[in-house]
């Protein structure tokens, strides 16, 4: 089938390889969607085969390119050997979306030591292991674009949401510091974090199933703001995005 793309997309995703971790669903697919949709290339990292072999087979129906890729990004092991594959069939990452993230909604006194290491090995060292093998081979190649999919809870945390937070917080000074690295090491490499409201996705309604959806903005929404980023000059810089529902009480 000929290739489908989105007129209003940024030209420059055209051909590019984008990687987008826990892509199988909620925001994760709204994004891959709007980077297929604009003409790149995307691996859907995953654990969660069936959902994401089901998406990337939609967006090939649709004339799209998508391929899965079964990935734990906790394994620093399994994300280093996804690249070294990567390079091996020429794809490179151009656009790495790190978006992965989990949670266990409880106070602290009742937190084990697993959940406590399950969030914060899920959201903030999974994006810094992607990280670390993404940035180095931008560098080389002098162009590349690192999203890391932030939240409120970065900036202002309630109950029950400890190593949520902690995860999140940790996630935007990673993306701070790996921000001016890039101003130093390489202007064609362009790093950006984006501050997510409360979604309409399966993350927060699994959890907060009597949640008010009205409440809510589209995830849609969120993916739409990381082609922005992506759209942007590299003579100019978009360090953070914030996005969050009109009436979002986290936020600021």
């Amino acid at each position: 089938m000929a290739d489908v793309t989105d007129d209003s997309a940024p030209d420059g995703l055209r051909g590019r390889h984008a990687l987008v971790t826990g892509g199988a669903r909620g925001l994760g697919a709204a994004i891959v969607r709007r980077l297929a949709g604009a003409g790149a290339l995307v691996t859907v990292a995953d654990l969660r085969r069936d959902l994401a072999e089901k998406l990337c087979g939609e967006l090939g129906e649709q004339g799209h390119r998508a391929t899965f890729a079964q990935l734990d990004v906790r394994d620093p092991a399994a994300v280093a050997d996804l690249f070294t594959e990567l390079d091996a069939t020429d794809r490179p990452v151009d656009v790495l979306v790190n978006n992965a993230a989990v949670d266990v909604s409880k106070p602290i006194e009742h937190l084990s030591p697993d959940e406590v290491t399950r969030v914060v090995g899920t959201n903030l060292l999974g994006p810094m292991y992607l990280c670390l093998e993404a940035y180095r081979r931008m560098v080389a190649r002098h162009r590349g674009h690192v999203v890391n999919i932030l939240s409120t809870a970065s900036h202002r945390t309630w109950t029950e949401a400890g190593p949520y937070s902690a995860g999140k917080a940790g996630l935007r000074a990673f993306t701070h510091t790996l921000f001016k690295e890039a101003q130093r090491d390489c202007l064609g490499v362009g790093v950006t974090g984006i501050i997510a409201g409360g979604m309409a996705t399966p993350f927060v309604l699994e959890r907060f199933p009597d949640a008010d959806r009205s409440l809510l903005q589209s995830p849609d929404i969120v993916a739409d703001t990381v082609l922005y980023a992506l759209s942007v000059p590299t003579g100019s810089a978009v360090a953070e995005l914030v996005v969050v529902p009109r009436s979002e009480s986290s936020w600021p």
